[in-house]
């Protein structure tokens, strides 16, 4: 019993011992998030220029974990291209930008995954009046895409493997690749079906576009850290876990405080705080679940409101719906 406490004991210094980037962003009193800024429904300014969407929302959860207030966080909005160099070089903290998790970018780039929030695949937007109906309709055509991403390499293989040609507009900045397709001046548009949505719902006649049905690859999109500081991707992973197994759990921004006052459900004490030392794992407060909660909901909650029914995008939950549902969001068990 003796070797087995000390064997845990060690295993836990460097999770309270070290300094990192977790110090650094408690010093500096705000965490700074990379997010895309320019992505209706992920990170897209609205009226009065506040952030909002499901990776913004992302970021006020970490922010909330942390110190308590939602409000704790700049947004740096970042192109596909600068944001892997934004990270590496410290100019954020965190990565939440719709980004694809990939084997390269997992051990090439010096990044680590932290946790996959929304799971898409890429598609094709056209004009209604096009004729095109399916991806072999587009054979020959003028295609934009943003630069930077893993979208041309995957048109490549899909063409290449059908014997289709294509023209490529690649452009760094978001907004004009999409005012370079609105304007007419490609035939089609790719980029991640829920992106894909949030153009249409950003159009000034939705009705004169359209998705093509299906999806030609995965793309895990999530949260992403510089490699060589485990306390901050581990903590940053476990937000993201509990805000998945909030929602299986019933925990909403409603009722989190009734929950933690007198919920009988030992995984929702853990969760909440009652129960065990988790926060101290994290370096955090034992109650940071529950500041999380209460700034941004649960997942349901984030979902829907900002990609979901509620929102004008109005995407189905399909993947992104529990794994009780037949969808792959699955937290990690709070035990």
């Amino acid at each position: 019993m003796k070797r087995f406490m000390l064997i845990m004991a060690l295993a836990l210094l460097p999770l309270t011992a070290k300094a990192g980037i977790l110090d650094t962003v408690r010093e500096r009193g705000q965490v700074v998030c990379g997010v895309s800024g320019t992505v209706a429904g992920f990170a897209f300014p609205d009226s009065q220029g506040v952030m909002r969407g499901l990776d913004a929302d992302y970021c006020r959860a970490i922010a909330a974990a942390i110190f308590g207030d939602p409000n704790k966080v700049r947004f740096m909005p970042l192109t596909a291209a600068a944001r892997f160099t934004a990270l590496q070089s410290s100019e954020v903290d965190v990565l939440v930008r719709n980004t694809t998790l990939s084997f390269l970018r997992d051990n090439m780039v010096g990044l680590e995954i932290g946790a996959v929030n929304f799971y898409d695949g890429q598609g094709f937007l056209v004009r209604s009046d096009s004729g095109a109906k399916t991806v072999a309709d587009l054979n020959g055509s003028t295609i934009c895409m943003s630069q930077g991403s893993t979208h041309e390499l995957n048109i490549s293989d899909l063409f290449r493997t059908r014997n289709m040609t294509f023209k490529p507009v690649i452009m760094e900045q978001y907004n004009a690749l999409v005012e370079t397709f609105l304007a007419g001046r490609c035939d089609v548009m790719t980029q991640d079906v829920s992106a894909l949505a949030g153009i249409i719902s950003r159009a000034p006649d939705p009705s004169r576009y359209m998705i093509l049905p299906g999806a030609i690859s995965k793309e895990p999109l999530g949260i992403m850290t510089r490699r060589g500081d485990e306390q901050w991707t581990h903590m940053l992973r476990w937000v993201h876990n509990a805000l998945v197994e909030a929602e299986e759990l019933g925990v909403t921004r409603a009722n989190v405080s009734e929950q933690l006052a007198s919920s009988t459900n030992p995984t929702v004490q853990r969760l909440l705080g009652r129960t065990g030392e988790f926060g101290k794992a994290l370096g955090l407060s034992n109650d940071w679940a529950v500041n999380v909660i209460k700034a941004v909901g649960n997942y349901g909650e984030i979902f829907n409101r900002n990609v979901g029914p509620d929102s004008p995008l109005r995407l189905p939950r399909g993947q992104n719906a529990l794994w009780t549902n037949g969808g792959l969001m699955y937290a990690i068990p709070f035990r």
